[in-house]
């Protein structure tokens, strides 16, 4: 903690003296708080003074007197100390005088307290007060045992009159009754040096929900609390390190994979997290983590798939490829959302690097999707590894992914062959609309648009296979076609003489 806040706990720790010094000789006189009250003016004329009645009602929940024969709040037949509360209407009041002989007419509304010494030391702020150090008694007053003290507040006085009456009890429960009310309470017991209601605003703040307005209170007041008293609170409200967003957003992901009974519902709601999440460099690490591990599960299932350990037994190693294949379409599906996230997001740069450099995943699909064995067991895997590369390819396409020139060059020619296997095999039409190889061929061919035409004619003979529907069906390839040609049969300019 800084410094500053440092000071700021001590002063509680430290004599109260220094803090009663300005109210002597009944010129009252705060001492620095969150509350912002400060000196008050000289004793009070009777006749600017608002008394207040010993059967008022100052806050709904202020508790009732004690019983007699202890001092009663505010009783004036028995009271040894007169406080006058003057609320301050005016900035200009914080640098009144303490001097001042009269209260004048911004102190019109002035409060005026019966209250008992006995009970006042419960305040170390009293305490001090009355200290043989720093009493002076009234010469007006009809009886010269009586004392007279002014406190300037820029609280509302309500809130004051409650704090000085929790004074005459040990149960502040019908007080302190909401979240509100203990912020209310809680500054002015931290200036008074009501140890016991700064406990009790604190305690009753640790175990309540609050706004969010109610909680920028708790932490504009936290500085001026004891690490003991602040620790709960801050605990709620400050992560216990640096990474805690990024854990919590990750853990909500996998949560919604996982959960089987609803997962569509679940992954709604991340992805609704994830739009409105304030610090997108969080959902970019966090997406990105993610994908590479779900990635590395796909490709090491797919791995195991396509080269079994043959020796197990038959049976055996029958079902652990069933296995492989149904958790690499599994986390396929995963990637796809993230893939989708990320793109919406804008974040999808890393993701497409990544995929753009995996030529030995990409023989694996290619030797798998060759294979008939795995058509029965997860009929959907190729059009969920051909959704993710159509995602990242119309994006790059598309200019949401800004993705260099390596990137777009290495992501068709490893993943074009797998779109080939695919539609040589008959996969096209397999648990996949028509429309998805389409796509993607037109895609490829946009990106190998943006190519240098050495890398665009090398990808282009490769992509003749497209044309194994009618010359009709493919005007994309007819297109990319006539558009190298063109370019290749532009006329050089000749170097501009110098």
């Amino acid at each position: 903690m800084a410094p500053a806040t440092n000071a700021r706990k001590r002063h509680r720790n430290s004599s109260a003296a220094a803090s009663a010094s300005a109210s002597a000789s009944g010129a009252g006189a705060g001492p620095a708080s969150p509350s912002g009250a400060g000196a008050g003016a000289g004793p009070a004329s009777p006749s600017a003074i608002r008394r207040v009645s010993s059967t008022s009602s100052f806050t709904s929940g202020a508790p009732a007197p004690a019983a007699s024969p202890s001092p009663s709040f505010n009783d004036s037949s028995t009271a040894d100390v007169i406080l006058s509360l003057n609320p301050r209407t005016s900035p200009l009041d914080a640098g009144e005088s303490s001097s001042s002989s009269s209260l004048d007419s911004k102190h019109s509304d002035a409060v005026q307290i019966y209250l008992h010494s006995s009970v006042l030391h419960r305040s170390q702020y009293f305490d001090a007060l009355l200290s043989g150090r720093w009493q002076s008694r009234d010469s007006s007053s009809p009886s010269a045992d009586v004392l007279r003290y002014n406190l300037a507040v820029s609280c509302p006085v309500d809130a004051y009159v409650t704090v000085l009456s929790l004074l005459y009890t040990d149960d502040f429960s019908l007080a302190i009754t909401s979240a509100s009310t203990a912020l209310d309470l809680l500054p002015i017991a931290l200036e008074l040096l009501f140890e016991d209601c700064v406990k009790s605003c604190v305690k009753f703040l640790e175990a309540v929900p609050w706004t969010e307005e109610e909680e920028s209170r708790v932490m504009n007041l936290t500085p001026f609390l004891k690490d003991e008293e602040s620790s709960e609170l801050l605990a709620r409200v400050s992560p216990e390190n640096k990474d805690s967003c990024d854990e919590m957003l990750f853990g909500l992901i996998q949560t919604a994979f996982n959960n089987q009974a609803n997962v569509a519902s679940s992954k709604a709601l991340v992805a609704k997290i994830l739009r409105e999440i304030s610090n997108r460099d969080v959902a970019r690490r966090v997406l990105e983590r993610a994908f590479t591990e779900w990635l590395k599960v796909v490709k090491e299932s797919l791995e195991e798939y396509s080269s079994p350990d043959f020796r197990e037994d038959h049976d055996e190693t029958e079902a652990i490829q069933r296995l492989n294949l149904h958790k690499a379409t599994t986390y396929g599906r995963h990637l796809l959302w993230l893939v989708e996230r990320m793109i919406e997001l804008r974040v999808a740069e890393a993701a497409a690097k990544e995929w753009s450099e995996q030529p030995n995943f990409t023989a694996d699909l290619q030797k798998a999707f060759r294979d008939d064995s795995w058509r029965y067991i997860v009929p959907g895997f190729p059009a969920v590894m051909m959704r993710c590369t159509l995602k990242l390819a119309q994006a790059i396409a598309a200019g949401n992914i800004l993705a260099a020139r390596q990137v777009r060059t290495k992501l068709v020619e490893d993943w074009l062959p797998v779109v080939i296997v695919c539609k040589d095999s008959g996969l096209a039409t397999l648990g996949s609309p028509k429309s998805l190889y389409s796509d993607l061929e037109e895609t490829f061919l946009s990106i190998i648009s943006t190519l240098p035409m050495s890398d665009a004619q090398l990808l282009l003979q490769k992509c003749l296979s497209f044309s194994t529907r009618s010359t009709d069906d493919c005007p994309h390839l007819v297109t990319a076609f006539n558009t190298w040609f063109r370019r290749a049969s532009r006329t050089v300019p000749p170097e501009n003489p110098r």
